[in-house]
């Protein structure tokens, strides 16, 4: 077993329970809002050095210093994050790109067009993966989706359906590295307690661990609190033998 004192010794004794049931717990990492090569973006890719990163990229800001960092990050892929990450709900609703202000063809074409400018800069990187900004979409959009070629749909909580739409995949994330309120870090302890939360939802004898749990950043705005989360989550993650990390296109296999 992995011996860790301080606030991630929750975690390491979940995981213990994991493997003395002879289980594995599965995670993944998404990190929202990149648009360029930036100081935070070298430390995302150095805090979790040899993890598979889904790094979600706003379409309209992306420009060709991330496209050269991301040729140097062998373990990214990337993800289509909205088309401009620009809000279109009235001040009385919350926040969204991708809700019912718009035609639906009109955001069903944008994000598609936003998805081609990441085909354009990333190549193969880029799966067919939409990450709605806010973590929000109009419901009545969904079906559309996979007509489009989108193949996997990234969102926060846990997931009504495997499959909200034929031939397309739900992963979404469920660990907040950020407290929005505060927009400060969440402090250790409290995340850590969220992904115990998690784990223990998704206990061998509960049944199938089913969806992999998600580790959401974002690395713009992270301040200390935030990495140092961040390293804990990838250093017990990485080295406890009942935990992996699941590559982004693996997790959304089968759209």
């Amino acid at each position: 077993m992995v011996a860790v004192s301080g606030p991630f010794a929750p975690l390491v004794a979940e995981l213990d329970r994991w493997a003395a049931a002879g289980r594995v717990a599965a995670f993944w990492w998404r990190d929202d809002d990149a648009v360029a090569a930036t100081p935070a973006l070298d430390r995302l890719r150095a805090t979790t050095a040899g993890i598979p990163v889904g790094l979600a990229v706003v379409p309209a800001g992306a420009d060709g210093t991330l496209a050269r960092a991301v040729d140097r990050w062998h373990e990214v892929e990337i993800l289509c994050h909205g088309e401009a990450h620009r809000n279109w709900s009235p001040p009385e609703r919350k926040t969204c790109e991708l809700g019912p202000d718009r035609p639906a063809a009109v955001v069903l074409d944008g994000i598609g067009a936003g998805r081609e400018r990441l085909a354009g800069l990333f190549g193969v990187r880029l799966l067919p993966v939409l990450v709605p900004p806010w973590n929000r979409i109009d419901p009545a959009l969904v079906p559309a989706l996979p007509g489009r070629g989108w193949r996997g749909l990234s969102t926060f909580g846990d997931r009504r359906a495997r499959s909200p739409a034929p031939g397309l995949v739900a992963v979404n994330t469920h660990v907040d590295i950020m407290d929005w309120s505060a927009r400060s870090g969440r402090p250790a302890p409290d995340v850590v307690r969220t992904v115990v939360e998690r784990l223990a939802a998704r206990r061998p004898e509960a049944g199938d661990p089913a969806e992999p749990v998600g580790i959401l950043s974002h690395h713009l705005v992270h301040d200390d609190a935030a990495w140092d989360s961040c390293a804990g989550l990838a250093a017990v993650v990485t080295a406890h033998p009942a935990a992996r990390w699941v590559r982004p296109s693996v997790a959304f296999e089968g759209g």
